[in-house]
């Protein structure tokens, strides 16, 4: 067993260093191929737009270790900007009580999707699609489809910090980090979800009920959906009803690129948060070579690609395998 232990710790070692590697790599690369890549504005401007994405990041990994996903988490992600703007604006509430109702608003879409999926058997892949589409129609109908300007109220908390040139979002983001890998791998509850991952059949006969567990996962990627929702509202001054659109895929890319398992039972949210820094270096990158926007997604998408072959390769699983552990439930668990 001790054996075992150390080669899972030398193993993610070697995973960590290989992500920072793949970062220093990139930057060297970028740096020798553009002019502005290295200056501090580039640097602070790409740091400042990564809060979103690592909460959604976090949210997701936290999903994906159960073995399920969550593809709502980019219109949830809207919908929360768009109730805390439609409530600041339209509704004059105070502006801290507006972005409380948009991160349990957040809440709430996650809880649904955790109930829906474990009440009735249902896949969360079919289940959080339709969240997709639910919470997507639901902000364009409340917001009438037009940008809900906030303005100072929001602005000055999206502001760079005097003398450091990050936001307070950033370093948010970054304490989230920290408790949810703590949560992830020094709690009962994270090792729990791990178990599930890894054999939810397993923890059942040990007697623990799983559900009320996944259920908390899915509320937990609704509520990091909700506070990155703010993030952008801060960000931008508004909240529109438009953004968010992909982010879910760019969400469940960075968790697999630092590692998490598409089938569930291995992930770091730090790794995922690494993954998310190889995809900003990779987009800020190429804009500053001027490639075209399509250009960018193609390599975006061919990055999603080679990470999910690389988590198959190490997983040892078929596609079939893989499809399935999306498409079918594994025996019920009561």
């Amino acid at each position: 067993m001790k054996s075992s232990s150390e080669s899972s710790r030398w193993s993610g070692l070697i995973d960590y260093f290989g992500l920072l590697g793949v970062i220093a790599l990139m930057m060297l690369f970028f740096g020798t191929q553009t002019e502005n890549f290295w200056t501090l504005p580039n640097l602070f401007k790409t740091a400042n737009q990564i809060p979103e994405f690592t909460l959604l990041a976090i949210g997701m990994t936290f999903v994906l270790i159960i073995g399920g996903i969550d593809l709502s988490v980019g219109s949830v992600f809207a919908l929360s900007g768009v109730v805390t703007g439609v409530a600041a604006v339209q509704w004059n509430w105070p502006i801290s009580l507006a972005m409380t109702l948009g991160v349990f608003v957040g809440g709430c879409c996650g809880f649904l999707n955790g109930f829906v999926s474990e009440r009735w058997r249902i896949p969360s892949f079919i289940v959080t699609l339709g969240m997709l589409e639910i919470a997507r129609g639901a902000e364009l109908m409340i917001a009438n489809s037009q940008t809900q300007y906030i303005g100072g109220a929001v602005e000055k908390l999206g502001m760079p910090i005097p003398g450091l040139g990050i936001t307070p979002a950033f370093l948010i983001a970054i304490l989230f980090v920290v408790i949810a890998q703590v949560i992830l791998s020094k709690t009962v509850f994270g090792r729990y979800l791990f178990a599930i991952g890894n054999n939810e059949e397993a923890v059942r006969l040990s007697g623990i009920n799983a559900r009320p567990l996944k259920i908390t996962v899915f509320v937990i990627a609704g509520l990091m959906a909700g506070f990155a929702g703010l993030f952008q509202v801060w960000r931008m001054g508004s909240a529109d009803p438009a953004v968010g659109v992909g982010h879910e895929l760019t969400a469940i890319a960075a968790a697999v690129v630092g590692g998490t398992s598409l089938t569930g039972g291995r992930g770091s949210v730090v790794k995922s948060f690494l993954g998310v820094l190889i995809i900003a270096i990779l987009a800020s990158g190429l804009v500053q070579m001027r490639t075209s926007f399509h250009f960018q997604r193609i390599v975006t998408g061919v990055v999603i690609v080679l990470a999910v072959i690389l988590d198959a390769y190490r997983q040892k699983v078929t596609w079939v395998e893989f499809r399935d552990s999306f498409l079918k439930r594994k025996p019920a668990a009561r």
